[in-house]
């Protein structure tokens, strides 16, 4: 195990920079946003707001995948990221294939995950586009050789979200339940993005807690060949039960996937959702949130008012409804109203923002 500590000064550079221009930036921040931005400078001490990364083992993301740290400065100058703009101003999501059996909770559950979206990336507009089947992707599809589940091709979804891409659009981003796999060579991907494009799909398949064990129900026959283009095999196809942690688990991927659409990287600086991750345990100790380095490069993207997307995601967190964005939405919740959000499993984050709050409002 080992703890990744930067010095006062690193995390100073990285979060405000010495650029004259930048730094001049940064003091439009009121003193309780600085003041909560420069708690990430007490990394490490009791009580502290932000943490120091811990690396378990050499099988996490950050010795697996050497990168180069990007600070605030590099992120701004860089002539590549992507900003919304008054004409381009939606995040759309696609789902892809079942979440579930049909009804009403499956309806809800992905009103959720949208709700948590639109207050994440608070100032934006987050709409969910009709759900489509698998087979109306056209895409390959494969049974895995060693987990004996179904897989999906990335690249294939890629292009049929491209096709589909609202003029509107920030980006558009494809979800599933259904594991996926970028390659042949490859066992399987968590997801797969074209930052240029603003496109990305992701599948939530193995947050099923059952996922890595014999008993998973996604397992099929070992002498199943499925063949190609009969999608039927998808037919009823095992989808994970909803579950506060995988309501938990959704949302931490999801806005991890489109954090990078704003061209942020992954994160070596604090504890932060922005992390990489190569397997369920590494992700599962990710925070729910940004770090204040990748909080700013946010919000200067969107220009929101720090204690406005706190005070929004927090509403999220306590509502057992959450806000619906069309009439349409509005007639599918009501049908809904018996399934309260599972977000127990957000406690942690909740208290953690409230404690946010408290310093944003002058309270401490």
């Amino acid at each position: 195990m080992k703890v990744i500590q930067h010095s006062v000064e690193t995390l100073q550079k990285a979060l405000i920079s010495k650029h004259k221009d930048l730094a001049e930036l940064y003091k439009k921040y009121t003193k309780e946003e600085q003041r909560l931005l420069e708690e990430g400078f007490h990394a490490g001490q009791q009580g502290s707001l932000f943490q120091y990364i811990t690396v378990h083992s050499d099988s996490d993301w950050i010795p697996a995948h050497p990168e180069e740290p990007q600070d605030f400065e590099s992120f701004y100058k860089d002539p590549y990221r992507k900003t919304p703009s008054t004409s381009q101003n939606t995040i759309y999501i696609q789902t892809i294939g079942s979440f579930g059996e049909a009804g009403a909770q499956t309806d809800q559950y992905v009103e959720w995950l949208r709700a948590y979206c639109q207050a994440f990336f608070y100032g934006l507009t987050v709409k969910l586009l009709p759900a489509v089947t698998v087979a109306e992707t056209g895409c390959s599809f494969r049974l895995n050789s060693n987990s004996y589940n179904l897989q999906i091709l990335t690249g294939d979804l890629l292009r049929f979200l491209g096709n589909r891409k609202p003029k509107d659009a920030f980006c558009i981003v494809g979800i599933t339940m259904i594991d996926l796999y970028p390659k042949d060579s490859w066992n399987f991907v968590f997801g797969q993005a074209s930052l240029s494009m603003g496109m990305g799909v992701f599948s939530f398949a193995r947050y099923d807690d059952n996922f890595y064990t014999r008993n998973y129900a996604g397992r099929l026959r070992k002498h199943l060949k499925p063949k190609k283009g009969d999608y039927s095999v998808f037919d009823g196809y095992y989808t994970p039960p909803i579950t506060s942690t995988l309501l938990l688990r959704s949302c931490k991927t999801m806005t991890h996937e489109i954090g990078h659409m704003f061209g942020i990287r992954h994160c070596q600086w604090l504890n932060c959702v922005m992390q990489g991750s190569n397997h369920l345990e590494e992700s599962d100790r990710r925070p729910l949130d940004f770090c204040p380095i990748c909080l700013r490069k946010l919000q200067v993207a969107i220009g929101f008012k720090i204690a406005d997307r706190y005070k929004a995601l927090l509403q999220w967190m306590e509502e057992d409804q959450s806000p619906v964005s069309s009439p349409e939405e509005a007639s599918a919740c009501q049908s809904s109203l018996s399934f309260p959000k599972p977000t127990h499993a957000f406690h942690t984050c909740k208290l953690w923002l409230c404690r946010c709050l408290s310093i944003l409002q002058g309270d401490l």
